[in-house]
């Protein structure tokens, strides 16, 4: 019933696209699920109801097919609701995408997408996939704050969209604690996995976080 309640809601505002599914987070489980293989419309939505206010990202498959459906099934299905931003480079990146559960966390560590062909420059405002080693983009998502072309682009990490409001609710973020567990390639992520948000709020206190991602056409 409550399911069936906010699908009308949804259907009412015309503008929400997916609703999280009755199953919940055994789905979150289950990464080879054919849910996460469906296409990403191409053009959407994804907002970001963090602590800080809202950030909303456009997601243009153009960009790179892969990266957006695996962004947009994640959001979908409530991956990314309860995240912190656990890494910050003040005026470079702000990063998240590891569940805090741990159970989550370490069934998606491991699902590798192939690498989309690089199209779209990291400006400042576009969002891309984190990865250590070609063929590596899981879950982890980062916005660029700067013009990081120079840098960034010959990797390529390659962007899926980009932010259309609230950066300036990034850079609002806490950033006690910056780098905090590191990114992939620092290899100190390990005990973030393993613990989940416990852990991370343990070590790491007052991180702000996202609250709900919800997909929405634009």
């Amino acid at each position: 019933m409550r399911n069936t309640f906010w699908c009308h809601v949804a259907l009412a505002l015309g503008t929400a696209i997916a609703v999280r599914p009755a199953i919940g987070q055994a789905i979150l489980l289950r990464p080879s699920a054919p849910e996460f293989t469906e296409p990403a419309p191409a053009v959407c939505v994804v907002r970001l109801d963090t602590t800080q206010g809202e950030v909303v990202i456009e997601v243009t498959r153009a960009w790179a097919p892969q990266g957006a459906d695996r962004f947009v099934n994640l959001a979908r299905h409530g991956y990314y609701d309860g995240n912190r931003f656990f890494r910050i480079a003040p005026g470079r990146w702000v990063q998240f995408g590891i569940a805090g559960d741990p159970a989550v966390a370490q069934a998606w560590r491991g699902m590798n997408l192939r690498d989309d062909p690089f199209r779209e420059s990291n400006v400042r405002g576009t969002v891309a996939f984190a990865f250590a080693v070609p063929q590596g983009r899981t879950s982890q998502i980062f916005v660029n704050m700067q013009d990081n072309s120079a840098t960034h682009d010959k990797e390529p990490f390659v962007p899926f969209g980009r932010v259309v409001s609230g950066m300036d609710v990034l850079e609002r973020l806490n950033r006690r604690h910056l780098e905090g567990p590191g990114g992939i390639r620092a290899g100190r992520q390990d005990a973030f996995f393993q613990g989940g948000n416990a852990w991370l709020d343990r070590e790491f206190p007052g991180l702000d976080l996202i609250r709900r991602a919800v997909v929405e056409r634009p």
